[in-house]
């Protein structure tokens, strides 16, 4: 099954399947470097869920999180938008056929190029927070329909984003949507991000109850169309987390501060869609055996060297503080011992965890890491050659119709591939439920 840049397959399972079921069938056929298994239905029932939970909450995706070209196409099939933060972000969405008007350029600080180039295209909602991205847009782009992004910080957030991005809402904002109205610019809403990966639900209300004042102020002074309440990003997308309180706080908050119906609301979730679609698949290439002098009993510790690292999809625990787990792909009922697991590169910093308990692992033996779809990869690269992991695209049989009544994008290219590679011979593979090839060309 191959992927490349232009050309990708999705396989469609017919049965149960698990991703640990996939990548024995992957690695019984030879495979030595790492790769990804996909699952176009979890994408599916993410989206569903969040149209239950928060059915006046448009989402937009956050392309930064997984710019796959299948996961873009998939969340443009089911309905998605799509929040793009460059030239080049808009560049992909819209070469898939996604229309300029489901976007939103929701960067702040935009090189001029590239809203130029927004300009061009079409894609006329754009944020800003500051007196100095105003006076570019005046320049540029005159016509543009503004959103005022203004920082309303989560107490605990995976990674903040208000220490770089959104103007005070009671200091700054005021300013600023007097400014635009004299420079004759048109502000449409207002967002924010309370930061990605969120553990404080409340915050959400009184984001909301910021934007509430804004509205009433930007109408005194001049913005009277004002009708977009953006609510950002900052939701859980780790198996086990749950959006549930955020949707209940937020539905509560807009039940009371914009019960009109006539304002739109978007979101711009990134890791809630992308994060547990994606399983990654290394494998243990070399191991070193050392003994941890500061234990009293001097434990032997085992170094393991997997082929992907800090500067291929792990560069997600760098830049985005991810705390990531790992078994391995057979399981063993040897007693865990104390381990690391080191990345390829002869970098000493390409560490992945440096604490760990894990069975005795042998050479050749894969380890499995979940939830790996949030900005992995995307920042990845190819550090002293290794190559950046390929992914498998996998869906069950039921999605299929879904996807092809959804959108054309996913119909036409439909052709049979060949049959799967042969299961492993060891005792302990699962056997493969029965599976059939279905090609997606991405053209």
């Amino acid at each position: 099954m191959k992927v490349v840049e232009e050309e990708a397959r999705i396989r469609v399972m017919e049965g149960a399947w698990t991703p640990e079921g996939v990548m024995k069938e992957v690695v019984a056929g030879g495979q030595e470097d790492p790769f990804y298994v996909m699952d176009v239905g979890e994408v599916v029932a993410r989206y569903q869920h969040w149209r239950d939970l928060m059915p006046r909450v448009e989402p937009f995706y956050a392309v930064k999180c997984n710019d796959d070209k299948v996961l873009v196409r998939v969340l443009a099939a089911l309905g998605s938008n799509f929040d793009c933060a460059s030239k080049g972000e808009i560049e992909l969405v819209t070469s898939l056929g996604v229309s300029p008007d489901r976007i939103i350029f929701a960067n702040p600080a935009k090189m001029s190029s590239h809203i130029r180039y927004a300009s061009a295209v079409g894609v006329d909602t754009m944020t800003f927070d500051s007196e100095t991205e105003l006076m570019k847009i005046k320049q540029i782009m005159p016509h543009a329909k503004l959103v005022i992004r203004i920082r309303c910080d989560a107490a605990d957030a995976q990674c903040p984003l208000g220490i770089k991005f959104g103007c005070d809402p009671v200091s700054e904002a005021p300013r600023l949507l007097k400014l635009a109205a004299v420079l004759g610019l048109d502000v449409v809403g207002v967002s924010f991000h309370v930061g990605s990966g969120a553990q404080d639900s409340s915050v959400y209300a009184r984001a909301i109850e910021y934007c509430h004042a804004l509205f009433s102020l930007g109408a005194c002074v001049g913005h009277a169309g004002m009708a977009l309440l953006d609510l950002g990003g900052g939701f859980p997308g780790n198996s086990g987390t749950s959006i549930v309180d955020a949707s209940k706080v937020i539905n509560e908050a807009l039940a009371r501060f914009f019960p009109d119906p006539s304002v739109r609301v978007i979101a711009e979730p990134g890791r809630y869609f992308a994060a547990a679609a994606y399983t990654l698949a290394t494998m243990v290439h070399s191991k070193r055996e050392v003994v941890n002098k500061e234990d009293p009993e001097h434990e032997t510790h085992t170094m393991y060297f997997v082929n992907d690292g800090v500067y291929g999809s792990f560069n997600c625990i760098l830049y985005d503080h991810q705390t990531v787990y790992t078994h391995p792909l057979y399981p063993s009922s040897e007693k865990q011992v104390p381990c690391s697991v080191w990345g390829p590169t002869c970098d000493g910093l390409d560490c992945v965890l440096p604490a760990a308990r894990l069975p005795a692992l042998a050479l050749g033996e894969w380890l499995v890491w979940r939830d790996m779809g949030a900005y992995t990869l995307p920042v990845a690269s190819p550090f002293n050659g290794y190559p950046v992991p390929s992914v498998r695209y996998v869906m069950a049989d039921k999605l299929r119709p879904l996807l092809k009544e959804l959108s054309p994008l996913l119909e036409a290219p439909w052709a049979a591939s060949p049959p799967p590679s042969p299961p492993s011979e060891r005792a302990d593979v699962l056997a493969p439920p029965r599976a059939v090839f279905v090609e997606c060309a991405i053209k």
